[in-house]
């Protein structure tokens, strides 16, 4: 009898053991966010005061959240929601574990406000987004036609064209709260 206690007590601490070392980062929500950032565009705008900017955020790890944009085009890129017809400044944005951000007409946006030059179809613009946990990742931005939909793209056969593709610009720094 005591051998049969002893057995299932060393069983049950090998268990133990074995579920705890599974237990670290295997759950989405806690571990790190893998981000990467696609179909990124800048419609031409019609005047030179703004521009808006679309771009969709894939994660494949855990959440986080859009805090921040910069760019050397403007001197203020603000986030933006819009519902009900109704343009709203955010202060964030939230970035799903395991799910998507999307920026595109008529939803989320950037707003690129005192722009320092009026960008033209065929430019490339560097745009940094900010994010909680991640960082800042580089985006180099196409500017496109006015008219611009990516649903009706065919030069290319991803979403993920090479120039809108994210890098970590100091993997190491940390993400600057404004």
């Amino acid at each position: 009898m005591r051998r049969g206690a002893l057995t299932s007590l060393a069983s049950a601490a090998t268990a133990g053991l074995l579920l705890t070392g599974c237990g670290g980062g295997a759950s989405a929500s806690g571990s790190e966010p893998e981000l990467t950032v696609g179909g990124a565009y800048i419609p031409a705008p019609p005047t030179a005061d703004l521009a808006a900017g679309y771009f969709v955020v894939t994660n494949s790890g855990g959440a986080d959240t859009l805090v921040s944009a910069t760019s050397e085009l403007a001197g203020t890129v603000t986030l933006h929601s819009t519902e009900g017809g109704r343009m709203r400044e955010e202060k964030s944005f939230p970035v799903p574990a395991d799910g998507t951000l999307d920026f595109a007409r008529g939803g989320n946006h950037l707003m690129f406000e005192d722009l320092t030059r009026k960008p033209v179809q065929g430019d490339t613009v560097t745009l940094e987004l900010r994010f909680e946990k991640s960082g800042v990742r580089t985006v180099e931005v196409p500017v496109r036609e006015a008219t611009y939909n990516p649903a009706n793209d065919k030069s290319s056969t991803s979403s993920h064209a090479p120039s809108s593709h994210a890098s970590p610009s100091q993997p190491s720094a940390p993400a600057d709260h404004h």
